[in-house]
């Protein structure tokens, strides 16, 4: 399950940054549902929200110890837990999918905008970070499902 989870959560990332680069970046948006969500092309030379822009070798140096530490703790402690292995699989998917941008474009390729009218915009994503941050959610509920019934 682990494994069949990374591959296709790899294969929906990288067909949507594909698209995005041959079909958004020759336009400037499409809009999907008005003053709230939208497509839009940027090279993200930083991590999520903006942060650490131009550090792309610490970004892909940290990404490959993450998931080095994640494979290795499936590896050595076999979790049986269902939630656990999905969680820890999209953290390892979505790492590995903007890990490929960061080697080969230097950059990563977010699209997906969402915002409130012209007053707040959250920061661009993509498919990727998505399963990055419902991995780590899922992972969060297991443990403090965990902590609540250890007690």
């Amino acid at each position: 399950m682990t494994i069949f989870i990374i591959v296709i959560g790899l294969i929906i990332d990288r067909f949507t940054k594909i698209w995005a680069m041959n079909s958004l970046s020759k336009i400037s948006e499409i809009t999907i549902i008005k003053d709230f969500f939208s497509l839009l092309y940027i090279q993200n030379k930083g991590a999520a929200f903006g942060i650490f822009q131009d550090k792309t070798i610490f970004l892909t140096i940290a990404s490959i110890i993450v998931m080095i530490f994640i494979v290795y703790y499936i590896i050595k402690n076999k979790p049986k837990n269902k939630l656990v292995k999905i969680s820890l699989s999209l953290i390892i998917s979505g790492a590995l999918g903007n890990l490929i941008d960061r080697i080969k474009y230097r950059y990563v390729v977010d699209f997906i905008s969402i915002h409130y009218k012209e007053i707040y915009y959250f920061p661009i994503f993509n498919f990727a970070d998505v399963m990055v941050v419902v991995g780590t959610l899922l992972l969060v509920l297991y443990l403090l499902k965990e902590e609540k019934h250890g007690n």
